[in-house]
């Protein structure tokens, strides 16, 4: 049967997929929190931490990447769902099994397997959130499920304050466990169980290639989103070792920068959300939060990061707020695709993103390797705005879109 759409963004739904994403995020970034005590732990020198760090959380994203399609491609042929079940499933028990690594390589091993399980959680949610809450809420709803999820990353910042590396991972695996309760109580998208028994094709990856516009509208659809991990992945994980080249002396901790920014996010995803539809246009909110991302970053950097430890801090917690456009981008994601192809859109794309974070971070290191870790940094951060700018342009708006159609 086909359940109507929600006219109202408080629906079981959306809390569900809230909730999903608090932990997918809280699991997804309890490495760049606890990357330095957990891996000196391990005996890596403190030489030899910025670069395990780097090759650790690039496997954990390149897990995300091949994740996005295995399980994009099973949220439009078995259901949004089967993903949601099945994705949190995997990662609770990868974060499970973190709590026992003895060694680099197992570590950087588990968090690849988290990877993949992880990378289902919010495309899905985000899908099924799209399909059931009216068009014109559409935008606030998907806000609503990133701004509450993405505190998960300030609760794993403060479990972290309070329990040994090996807890924390522990602690996340059983929120993922406790939440595949709460997946029980949420019924199916209408506009999925109409698609389901027909013979259109569902969760045909190729589809994107097969046809010039839909490929260039899914390339740019990636790209847009590329300096919300140049920002997470690069300049506020690896903050201290910018405190050390920027002559901050002071202790400084990235579980702490990485807390602040996400306070930041959280709060701007839903301000976007709403900025979204006062404008009535996707497109315009994220000029808004472009904008507001480049200056930040430019006094990040032209500033050295603020002179000390507590100007550092509260930079992490201005770049967390202008690049809180995270909802957005996902849901502009959804918006592109029909029906058949949508799951595998909504999935793929913002692990893409954060799969592309190995790119982006050899690109830093190669142009470093010519000049020096900071400018090597900002130089590579301008060519990464350049793409993304380029890409929104030439992306079209997707605000109050019917999404009941189906690709072919």
């Amino acid at each position: 049967m086909k359940k109507p759409a929600q006219t109202s963004i408080i629906a079981i739904p959306v809390i569900v997929a809230a909730l999903g994403y608090f932990v997918d995020i809280y699991d997804l970034l309890m490495f760049s929190i606890v990357w330095k005590p957990s891996l000196a732990s391990l005996g890596v020198s403190a030489e030899d931490l910025p670069k395990a760090g780097e090759h650790i959380i690039s496997l954990q994203m390149y897990g995300l990447l091949i994740g996005g399609v295995i399980w994009g491609t099973m949220g439009d042929k078995k259901g949004r769902l089967s993903v949601l079940f099945g994705s949190i499933l995997l990662y609770s028990i990868a974060n499970i099994a973190n709590g026992f690594v003895q060694t680099e390589q197992q570590y950087a091993l588990v968090r690849f397997i988290a990877g993949l399980g992880l990378a289902g959680e919010l495309g899905a949610g985000i899908t099924l959130v799209s399909e059931i809450v009216s068009k014109e809420k559409r935008g606030m709803a998907t806000s609503l499920v990133a701004g509450l999820g993405l505190t998960g990353a300030v609760v794993a910042y403060f479990i972290k304050q309070e329990f040994d590396w090996r807890t924390c991972y522990f602690i996340g695996g059983g929120l993922g466990i406790a939440l595949l309760l709460l997946r029980v109580s949420v019924f199916e998208s209408g506009m999925f169980s109409q698609v389901k028994e027909s013979n259109i094709s569902k969760g045909n990856f190729l589809m994107f290639f097969k046809q010039k516009e839909r490929f260039v509208k899914y390339i740019c659809a990636i790209l847009i989103g590329l300096p919300t991990w140049y920002v997470i992945g690069v300049l506020i994980t690896f903050s201290p070792v910018f405190a050390k080249e920027f002559g901050i002396t002071e202790p400084f901790d990235s579980g702490k920068a990485i807390m602040f920014s996400y306070v930041g996010i959280s709060i701007s995803d839903v301000l976007a959300g709403l900025l979204s539809q006062w404008m009535r246009s996707r497109k315009k909110a994220l000029y808004v939060f472009y904008a507001l991302t480049i200056t930040c970053i430019a006094v990040f950097f032209v500033t050295k990061g603020g002179g000390s430890a507590a100007n550092l801090y509260l930079l992490a917690g201005s770049l967390g707020f202008a690049t809180g456009f995270w909802a957005i981008f996902v849901t502009m994601g959804a918006e592109q695709f029909g029906t058949n192809l949508r799951a595998t859109a909504a999935t793929t794309i913002p692990n893409f993103v954060r799969g592309m974070l190995p790119l982006m971070i050899l690109l830093c290191n190669a142009i470093r390797s010519q000049t020096n870790y900071v400018t090597g940094t900002w130089i590579a951060g301008i060519i990464i705005w350049a793409i993304a700018l380029i890409a929104l342009v030439n992306t079209k708006e997707t605000f109050g879109k019917d999404l009941n159609y189906v690709e072919v």
